[in-house]
């Protein structure tokens, strides 16, 4: 059953959940005074209207009764009132939202930028774009709107029935007997409406995912001529969350016509009760006219309060996932040792990695030592597991058992910062910010801008950049995608030159390139690879042949190991796959390698 089928309940009671946006939404103070202040004014002027009409059918209309001038200047006080403090709340009201929104938003993004790896294996990246652009807006102005009338309807439905009860109690009576009624009717649709917006929540992410899947494999789809089974299961998806609004709908518009049932049975007891008062001479025309005007302007409020459930419910749901996702999501957690720069001395030992969900473990008791300044390469089979072997060094993923030293220190005992600093990665899946050539090149370091230019020229860019329009200030768009293959890994390569690290990984580094082009980064990186530690995952023998050392792996475990020559004269496993032409396929970006 998923979590559309049997959506959590509400955690705790509505104030509850609105504490926990306190730390975002409860400032700037001075709005919330503002916005609070003026619509409380607002709600203490509504009785002001009726009160007007008892003079005005007593008094009024009798020669003499009251001054010309009275009513229209009171009239034109009261909504002159009633505007200025409905433009200065919603101003307020506005600040509150923005303000807020940015400082959830900023807390969220800060969360996805340290969250542990699993929630991006978890959770889809439309899911998480959603959540984190789209529904805490959303949920943010309904939410924050909602209060707001909330305050100003509860306040005006007081300040009406006090002035009810003054201008004749019995009546008052009769009408106040149908709060219980309407709060019976919101909580019981209320709570439907939380569990449907739950479930269309995650119903729509399911929905974005199809279409964010589609999107990044719509040439495997176009090639397997797969339009109309995805086609099949968008329309299925969608069908379901068409159910589920709908069902919401429902749920929703119900309230509003029990609540005005419930208003007409008590305005019909009212009349019925006044025409009796009339006939016993115990109220005048005016007293009847303004309380029956004051009792029809309870409809509205009582109408927007019969309403109110839905976007609170909406809105706290929307808002309730940005905060699951900051206070349910793990940071990454790393240790105290800080160095500039390390030396570069890596050790191996007994190392495990078992993926959750598999029984087969992807590293299963590698042991290695690299010594500062070795270059050392890494070759198999796809799925023996070398691609996870050089993921461990970063710690983009944790070992199951065993440890790795840098320097002499476990990698869990390093500063995550500190460790990454020290390695410079080229992997055959490159990304690209949609950002200049030059922030690109130097992301997270400071920028120099010959540098920069430096590093493209001994990545074999140097004719790329003369091209574009604005040298290395252009923009690369959508992952550089209007750039070739090779030439995304190469700017991938002048990033690693830029960083300058100590220990390099080259993931399939030059898998992409021409011949040509090849031979000029391969000289590039031999230039860069002097003094350094450098792990290499390639099954081009050119990338691999002047190592120091050559792994052989196979099902996680290392076969065999030692130079080109020494593993071509021993004949074994290395040998074989020399034989065959390194047949080891690239692995899918995320999957065991």
């Amino acid at each position: 059953m998923t979590q559309a089928d049997n959506p959590s309940p509400p955690p705790g009671n509505v104030l509850t959940r609105l504490l926990r946006l306190r730390p975002y939404f409860g400032k700037p103070i001075s709005a919330w005074r503002l916005a609070v202040a003026a619509t409380v004014l607002m709600a203490l002027t509504e009785p002001l209207i009726p009160a007007l009409m008892k003079p005005l059918l007593d008094k009024g209309f009798q020669q003499g009764g009251l001054e010309l001038w009275m009513v229209p200047v009171a009239l034109i006080l009261l909504f002159g009132v009633r505007g200025l403090c409905g433009f200065l709340a919603q101003v307020a009201l506005a600040k509150v939202t923005n303000s807020g929104l940015l400082a959830l938003r900023a807390a969220m993004f800060r969360k996805l930028l340290d969250a542990e790896l699993n929630l991006f294996r978890q959770q889809s990246a439309s899911a998480l774009a959603n959540t984190l652009v789209y529904e805490v807006q959303t949920g943010a102005a309904m939410l924050v709107g909602a209060l707001i009338s909330l305050t100003r309807d509860s306040l005006t439905l007081l300040a009406l029935v006090a002035y009810l009860l003054i201008v004749n109690w019995k009546l008052t009576l009769i009408v106040v007997f149908l709060f219980p009624a309407v709060a019976a009717v919101m909580r019981t649709l209320s709570r439907r409406l939380y569990r449907l917006t739950k479930a269309s929540q995650d119903a729509t992410d399911r929905l974005a995912y199809v279409v964010e899947e589609n999107v990044l494999a719509h040439r495997d789809v176009r090639l397997q001529a797969a339009q109309g089974a995805q086609a099949q299961r968008f329309h299925e998806l969608g069908d379901a969350l068409r159910r589920l609004s709908m069902k919401s709908i429902v749920a929703s518009a119900a309230m509003t016509p029990l609540t005005q049932l419930l208003a007409a049975i008590a305005l019909a007891a009212v009349i019925t009760v006044a025409l009796v008062q009339s006939a016993d001479k115990t109220t005048s025309v005016g007293d009847f006219a303004a309380f029956i005007t004051a009792m029809l302007m309870l409809v509205a409020p009582i109408k927007r309060l019969s309403e109110i459930a839905n976007p609170i419910t909406r809105g706290l749901a929307a808002m309730e996932r940005g905060l699951d996702l900051m206070n349910l999501t793990p940071s990454e957690t790393g240790g105290s040792v800080t160095l500039a720069r390390a030396r570069g001395d890596i050790e191996f030992q007994d190392v495990c990695v078992t993926y959750p969900g598999s029984a087969v473990a992807a590293v299963d008791h590698f042991t290695l030592s690299v010594r500062s300044g070795e270059t050392v390469a890494i070759v198999g089979a796809s799925g023996s597991g070398k691609t996870t072997l050089v993921n461990l060094l970063p710690r983009f993923v944790d070992s199951s058992a065993g440890q790795i030293l840098l320097d002499g220190h476990a990698l869990n005992q390093w500063s995550l910062a500190s460790l990454r600093a020290q390695f410079g990665l080229v992997s055959q899946h490159v990304l690209m910010l949609n950002d200049s050539v030059a922030n690109n090149i130097a992301l997270g370091q400071t920028m120099n801008r010959d540098r920069v230019s430096e590093c493209l020229l001994a990545a074999n860019l140097g004719d790329l950049i003369a091209d574009l329009p604005a040298g290395i200030d252009t923009l690369v768009g959508h992952n550089a995608m209007q750039l070739s293959g090779g030439q995304r890994q190469r700017l991938a390569i002048a990033r690693a030159l830029y960083k300058d690290a100590p220990v390099l990984i080259l993931d399939e580094a030059t898998s992409a390139l021409d011949s040509e082009s090849e031979r000029a980064v391969q000289e590039a990186l031999q230039r860069l690879m002097v003094r350094r530690t450098t792990l290499v995952i390639a099954h081009r023998l050119s990338t691999i042949q002047h190592a120091h050392r050559i792994v052989v792996m196979e099902a996680g475990r290392m076969l065999e190991t030692g130079t080109h020559d020494e593993l071509m004269a021993r004949g074994g496993a290395y040998f074989r796959l020399h034989q065959l032409g390194f047949p080891s396929a690239p692995s899918p970006s995320g999957e065991p390698a």
